[in-house]
């Protein structure tokens, strides 16, 4: 899937944040949020005129004159669940969490025979500012959507099918690794109401935020549209190729996996198993099986399979 974003442009749970938290003025970068929604209708198409000749052919520019623009939708029946996020959709044996880790991290640690994100550096595509990755309760890094799921609720994606849903809640060119902090600070703001606080990522951010409402057939607000137009007509355009995730323990892999596969025998007790009468030894023994990964609650589950504490063991 080919998309597009701009020039000009420098392109880089345990705690898992709340998209829909409503930032405070003082720490949004942008323009001030209005606390209320813009009504929704059905008859509220915008017949506002858009001149795209000097748009380029398949630009974000262009790409934006072809949205609707209308209202949102209530927010009735939402729920993140329906996008499926952190699914391995690509079927790559990684959840879509550590994909992101992956792609956007520098110097990582694996986890030895599996693709979790031990450890890393992440230099922000919306600060600039680099900093280790911290795992675990401390975690300072979060996937941000970067249209929050919410937001694509209210502008078309309910209307999607659950794997059109799935996909859109896991595309690559919809999630980047930020800091925690900036991420609460977006909740579910859209372009109008947030933009990332380095100035010159906002074009690609603006850029993305168009591409994966034109491949799902989203929509945007009246205010929305005005302030991406704005922003992309001070903007040069150019086209990317796509942004995929590395393979399987890919990624700017160069330090030393912390953990080693279990060679010693585990008892069922030590190991915690919940696994209804199935039990592996270790994760050799659960691949062998071709039982791996083993998710919590499934048979042969233990947490001596799983030694990040994340749920999902022999990664």
């Amino acid at each position: 899937m080919a998309f597009v974003f701009l020039t000009g442009c420098v392109s880089t749970d345990p705690a898992e944040v709340a998209e829909d938290a409503i930032a405070t003025a003082n720490e949004i970068p942008t323009a001030s949020i209005d606390p209320m929604p813009t009504p929704p209708a059905e008859d509220d198409e915008d017949d506002r005129e858009r001149d795209a000749s000097d748009a380029e052919s398949d630009s974000a520019l262009r790409m934006l004159y072809e949205l609707d623009v209308k209202g949102r939708a209530p927010k009735t029946g939402y729920d993140r669940d329906l996008f499926g996020w952190r699914d391995d959709v690509d079927r790559n044996g990684c959840d879509t969490r550590n994909d992101v880790l992956r792609r956007d991290l520098a110097d990582i640690t694996l986890q030895s025979g599996g693709c979790v994100v031990l450890a890393g550096s992440l230099t922000s595509d919306y600060t600039g500012d680099t900093f280790d990755f911290i795992r675990g309760s401390g975690n300072n890094i979060d996937i941000d959507h970067v249209v929050a799921l919410s937001n694509a609720w209210q502008t078309g994606a309910q209307e999607l099918s659950y794997s059109e849903r799935v996909e859109l809640g896991n595309d690559p060119v919809n999630l980047l690794a930020v800091e925690s902090s900036v991420n609460r600070s977006k909740g579910a703001s859209d372009a109008a109401t947030w933009l990332p606080p380095r100035k010159s990522y906002r074009c690609e951010y603006v850029a993305r935020q168009i591409q994966v409402k034109h491949d799902y057939d989203l929509w945007v607000t009246p205010p929305e549209f005005d302030a991406m137009e704005g922003l992309l007509l001070d903007c040069d355009q150019d086209s990317f190729g796509d942004d995929v995730w590395p393979g399987r323990g890919g990624g700017d892999v160069t330090s030393e996996p912390l953990y080693e596969p279990e060679e010693e025998p585990v008892s069922r007790a030590e190991s915690g198993s919940s696994g209804g009468g199935v039990y592996y030894k270790n994760c050799t023994a659960a691949r062998n099986a071709g039982a791996a990964p083993v998710h919590a609650g499934d048979p042969g589950y233990g947490k001596h399979l799983d030694r990040d504490g994340d749920g999902i063991g022999c990664e």
